[in-house]
């Protein structure tokens, strides 16, 4: 039995057409990290390397709120969401009711505004403060199959847009709260004719949504799911069998992406939480956590408890909130100011450097600059790195890895086995917290802060 208490439920089952997701171009980049949440960019213009406020700048826009949301691009348009309205200012959040989620899409062109459309919120939501207030109410990246904009609100539930903002249709998928506090931030995923949204706050519970529709299709239940903050991914086990792989507290859960039972799970690193995504390569599936640290490596499929048959290797390896990504049999990922890579076939190292910032003093545990102050990046008690650490995860374009940290230093590493740190960046030396991962489309590199979205590209 699965030690943190799987107990799978389903409430609805449909029968779904096999129906693929119209593919994307290799220039889009549709959901959280890009393709199938890789963090990988598939084309091969040029992204800059350096720049700043004044440096390879395309546009910067304003944002009505904060958000920990990552921007996604289709075609010509990049869509982002963020609130207003209570829980701006942490001294004084404000009233509930007037609390407003939106969804932006701008022309990638230029930074101007297509349209914006407000949600109005399912009350009571969770109170501004303590951790919550460290990601707050758009944290949740959407994605998109070319023809509609999906995305998810927690309380207030799931969404569908078209690609000129008319909403199609409105889901409320559960009212509950985290049992600590910290609320949820699982992006939804597509897989053929459903959204699957991981509703880990509000209803401990994994559901697909009919993308036409909205309707329920399947859900399933399980007590470990409150704890969960990380995205699925879609994992080939061969030419007949797709598993939806998610890493919860303890274990990593494979479903059946089109019914939603269980089909095998594993026991995995001792955390209490499970803060990033799971990532996959070549049908293996790789977690670092950062709670109680550990690091493994499992081969998809099977049936059942798959601990004594499917693990590859193990290891000792810390992250911590940010999704580890793989390059080329490498798995590079960023903790307290540190840059590590490690052999995807083996788990042994192959680097660990110190990261250098801005003004060239190295970076300490915290995502900070060690040996001074450093400039004010969050809504919070602190400035960017602190508490939890840096949020964003690595993405990988051009043969270069960019990482952000939320005090706003964005580093560049060549995506080699040896560390070679190419630059760090600053877009800004105002107060702004960078939680959200990068996007990259077509050379254009997509960064966004609690105030702005930035568009950089040569020349």
């Amino acid at each position: 039995m699965c030690k943190s208490g799987f107990r799978g439920v389903m409430v609805v089952i449909t029968s779904l057409l096999f129906c693929h997701t119209p593919p994307a171009t290799a220039a889009d980049w549709t959901r959280f990290r890009g393709p199938n949440g890789s963090g990988v960019s598939q084309d091969t213009a040029t992204v800059p390397t350096t720049f700043s406020n004044s440096e390879n700048l395309k546009w910067k826009v304003r944002l009505p709120g904060p958000g920990s949301s990552s921007p996604i691009i289709v075609g010509d348009r990049v869509f982002v969401t963020c609130w207003t309205g209570y829980g701006v200012d942490r001294g004084n959040p404000g009233d509930q009711k007037d609390l407003r989620r939106h969804l932006i899409c701008i022309d990638r062109n230029n930074g101007k505004t297509i349209w914006s459309k407000a949600v109005e919120p399912v009350l009571p939501e969770d109170n501004y403060g303590g951790m919550f207030a460290e990601h707050g109410y758009a944290s949740h990246t959407p994605v998109s199959d070319g023809e509609r904009i999906y995305v998810y609100f927690g309380k207030s539930g799931a969404f569908a847009f078209d690609m000129d903002g008319n909403q199609l249709w409105q889901t409320k998928i559960g009212t509950e709260s985290d049992p600590r506090g910290w609320g949820s931030a699982s992006s939804p995923v597509l897989y053929k004719d459903t959204v699957i949204v991981t509703a880990s706050a509000e209803s401990q519970a994994v559901v697909a949504l009919d993308k036409k529709t909205g309707k329920e299709v399947w859900r399933q239940e399980a007590a470990g799911l409150s704890s969960t903050w990380g995205t699925p991914v879609i994992v080939k086990v061969d030419e007949e069998r797709i598993d939806l792989v998610l890493g919860v507290p303890y274990e990593f859960w494979a479903f059946n992406p089109d019914d939603g039972k269980l089909r095998w799970y594993c026991e995995v690193m001792e955390t209490d939480s499970y803060c990033s995504s799971v990532v996959t390569d070549g049908g293996i599936v790789y977690g670092i956590e950062g709670r109680g640290g550990g690091s493994i490596a499992v081969r998809a499929g099977g049936k059942g408890n798959v601990t004594d048959s499917n693990v590859v290797w193990t290891g000792r390896d810390s992250n911590r909130i940010g999704t580890p990504i793989i390059y080329e049999g490498r798995i590079y990922f960023f903790s307290g100011g540190i840059a590590n890579c490690i052999d995807a076939k083996t788990g042994k190292e192959v680097f660990q450097s110190r990261l250098t910032g801005a003004s060239g003093r190295s970076q300490n545990r915290s995502g900070g600059q060690a040996g001074g102050s450093q400039l004010a990046g969050g809504r919070g008690r602190r400035g960017g790195g602190g508490m939890g650490g840096d949020y964003a995860s690595p993405i990988i374009a051009d043969g270069k890895i960019y990482f952000t940290s939320r005090s706003g230093d964005i580093f560049v590493l060549k995506a080699t086995d040896t560390f070679e740190q190419l630059a760090t960046n600053r877009v800004t030396n105002d107060s702004e917290d960078f939680s959200a991962t990068p996007a990259v489309s077509d050379g254009q590199l997509f960064i966004r802060s609690s105030k702005h979205l930035y568009c950089f590209a040569a020349p």
